[in-house]
């Protein structure tokens, strides 16, 4: 008491001040943790379209988990087996350019995501007698995400095709076209972005590879 015959003693807080406190808290948390999961996802598949247009095996590997499934189209089958049908295809040298937008995530629960994104792809190169095509693809990943140990990865993907349009490859070689324009994008290792990745003070490989060699698919 005071000398006014007052409390020091400070008012209690009510107790529903104190779980509104803790409820924005725990909204906060969740809203962060969401972000985070987006941007993972995103990652994912931008990591992805490098794999594919750099020929880049270990970027490509870290996208999917193990058990995963690929219904491509040209492939359907284990994520193992379009692995190893797409570095076939790399010995060949095409020229793949691969752009996603649109990308829509629905999260089916806290560890699992339904993700719509559409894509871009010019692809060029030798057919199964050697004679060289050219094509513009559009259309949609339809991805199945799962979060597992922390990290997303595709489990299950359908390609759904938009739009194909068969093009005229030019006759005049790249270094005739592209002329000043240097560097070309290579395939991995020896495009441009990967001396960028080694001025890094820290090393960071991509997400363990979990996926096999795919030598075993049918």
């Amino acid at each position: 008491m005071d000398g006014r015959g007052g409390s020091n003693e400070a008012p209690i807080a009510p107790k529903s001040s104190s779980r509104t406190a803790s409820h924005r808290t725990m909204m906060n948390q969740e809203s962060i943790t969401n972000l985070f999961d987006r941007e993972a996802i995103r990652d994912c598949l931008h990591r992805y379209c490098r794999g594919i247009d750099r020929a880049d095996e270990a970027a490509l590997r870290s996208c999917y988990w193990p058990d995963a499934r690929d219904n491509h189209g040209s492939y359907s089958g284990s994520a193992a087996g379009f692995i190893q049908h797409a570095l076939n295809v790399f010995k060949t040298k095409p020229r793949n350019i691969h752009q996603l937008a649109n990308i829509i995530i629905e999260f089916l629960g806290a560890t699992e995501a339904a993700v719509e994104s559409y894509f871009t792809a010019l692809q060029r190169g030798p057919d199964a007698t050697g004679e060289i095509k050219q094509v513009l693809l559009c259309g949609r990943y339809c991805d199945l995400f799962q979060k597992r140990e922390g990290e997303w990865r595709i489990v299950e993907r359908t390609v759904v095709y938009d739009w194909v349009e068969k093009q005229r490859p030019p006759k005049s070689s790249e270094a005739e076209r592209f002329g000043p324009r240097q560097p070309i994008g290579a395939p991995h290792p020896n495009d441009p972005v990967y001396e960028l990745s080694k001025r890094r003070v820290a090393a960071k490989n991509h997400p363990k590879d979990l996926i096999g060699s795919g030598e075993e698919e049918p």
